[in-house]
C-alpha cells in the first residue's frame, strides 16, 4: 500500500508538471507569433548596391619613383563624396597587397572619409575644414558646382604605420591628389586631416599642412614627382 502523504505529494507533482507542460507550449506559440511577425515586417526587396563603373587610379611605383595610371571596374556610390572614397580605399588596397608596387599598410579603411567643399577662389591657403569664415552658412551648405576643395581625413594607424621618407611619403600623398582628380575632375585643390585634426607630416616628411593643388603638384603618368 502506498501511504496516503505519498500518494497526495505525486497528485501535485503530476499537476505542476502539466501546467509547465501548458506554460511552455504557449510560450512557444508567443515566440513562433512574433518570429512570423518579424518576418513579415522585414523588407522583402534586396538592398541597393551601387553600379559598377570605370574608375582610374593614379599608382605610386617605388621602383621609378612615378605615378601610373591603372583602371578597375569599382561599384561607385552616386554621392561625390562616398564615390571619392570609394576609389581611395581601391588604390589603398593596392598599396596593402602583397605584390605592392608601393608597400604601405593598412588598406581600404585608411581613408576615414572625405569632404568636398567649394574651393576657395583667392588661390591662398584654406583653412583644413575647407569652409571660409566669410562664406554664408547657406551658400557652405549648398553643394559645390564650380572647382572643388577635397578634404581627406585618414586613420591615425594609417599615419603611424606609413613607411617614412620623403619620396615613399610623397608618392602616397600625390597619388591620392591625382586619383581624386582623375575621378572628379572638379577637384582641384586636396587637404589632409588625420583623425579628424590637423597634422605636421604623414611620417615626418610629406607636409600635411599645405594645401595641394592638383593641376600643379601632381606629375602626370611616368613623371617623377
Amino acid at each position: 500500500m502506498i501511504p496516503r502523504h505519498q500518494k497526495f505529494l505525486f497528485g501535485i507533482l503530476l499537476l505542476a508538471s502539466v501546467g509547465m507542460g501548458v506554460l511552455l507550449w504557449q510560450l512557444r506559440e508567443r515566440a513562433h507569433q512574433r518570429m512570423i511577425a518579424g518576418q513579415d515586417s522585414a523588407p522583402t526587396s534586396a538592398p541597393e548596391v551601387a553600379q559598377a563603373e570605370e574608375a582610374t587610379l593614379m599608382v605610386a611605383n617605388d621602383s621609378d619613383g612615378s605615378l601610373r595610371t591603372q583602371s578597375f571596374s569599382l561599384p561607385l556610390p552616386a554621392d561625390p563624396g562616398s564615390r571619392a572614397r570609394a576609389v581611395l580605399a581601391k588604390l589603398m588596397d593596392l598599396y596593402a597587397a602583397p605584390d605592392s608596387t608601393h608597400p604601405v599598410p593598412g588598406g581600404g579603411g585608411s581613408v576615414l572619409q572625405v569632404f568636398l567643399l567649394p574651393a576657395p577662389v583667392s588661390g591662398g591657403s584654406a583653412s583644413a575644414s575647407g569652409q571660409s569664415a566669410a562664406t554664408p552658412a547657406s551658400e557652405q551648405s549648398q553643394p559645390p558646382t564650380g572647382p572643388q576643395l577635397a578634404v581627406v581625413n585618414l586613420a591615425g594607424n594609417f599615419a603611424a604605420n606609413h613607411p617614412s621618407g620623403i619620396a615613399t611619403e610623397t608618392l602616397t600623398v600625390l597619388s591620392i591628389c591625382g586619383t581624386l582628380h582623375a575621378n572628379l575632375p572638379r577637384v582641384t585643390q586636396v587637404r589632409f586631416l588625420v583623425d579628424g585634426k590637423e597634422r605636421d607630416t604623414l611620417a615626418g616628411h610629406a607636409d600635411l599642412t599645405r594645401t595641394y593643388l592638383t593641376n600643379d603638384d601632381v606629375p602626370q603618368e611616368g613623371v617623377h614627382p
